[in-house]
């Protein structure tokens, strides 16, 4: 029998994650998943307002591959370990650490992957749409999400114009392009796993 937060079979596998023993392996995930986030954040291309990271293709990825519940633990464990003041934002390098993260002008977006991957995810999941091209478009809805609640957020410090035009369209061909490899991604690892 196969729980909401349980892996599927047809999920992807890895040998050192059967060899846990079963109490362990969801936490496990869990901080295997924030972890993909970290490497997303820390992955990076000089931009303005704030730098052009990883993070929607990671949580798109995750989404993707593990569904919405888990997805979205895995990116709140990311969360609050940068809360707790570990280094794991990409604003990190320039003193981006703590608490005051979340409730600072990028915040919005930061709380947004956790409410995409979780949407998004879920609609994956119980359309079945796992590994296919369709999943392209619960990942836009996601995508959707994470604009609203970061333009939403950003707007309390500079006003909605200028919310839009510095935090979302800039972003937006960038994001489009994060969401084809994240969907390219879980395509690829999905049959990767039905071989395994």
């Amino acid at each position: 029998m196969t729980t909401e937060n349980s892996v599927r079979p047809d999920r992807v596998r890895l040998k050192t994650y059967a060899l846990l023993p079963s109490a362990l392996r969801i936490p496990a995930l869990v901080i295997a998943g924030s972890l993909v986030m970290v490497v997303c954040a820390k992955t990076t291309v000089p931009f303005w307002p704030v730098p052009m990271t990883m993070q929607v293709f990671g949580t798109f990825l995750l989404a993707g591959l593990v569904g919405g519940r888990l997805a979205a633990s895995m990116i709140a464990l990311y969360l609050l370990e940068g809360a707790s003041g570990l280094p794991v934002f990409a604003s990190a390098a320039h003193g981006g650490v703590g608490f005051l993260s979340l409730i600072g002008p990028t915040g919005g977006y930061l709380l947004g992957f956790v409410v995409a991957a979780f949407v998004s995810g879920e609609w994956i999941r119980r359309a079945g749409l796992g590994g296919r091209v369709a999943s392209v478009l619960p990942m836009l809805a996601g995508l959707l999400l994470i604009y609203g609640f970061g333009w939403l957020w950003l707007s309390q410090f500079v006003g909605w114009a200028k919310a839009l035009t510095v935090g979302v369209l800039p972003f937006l061909p960038g994001d489009l392009l994060k969401i084809c490899l994240a969907a390219a991604a879980v395509m690829v690892l999905s049959r990767v796993a039905k071989r395994a």
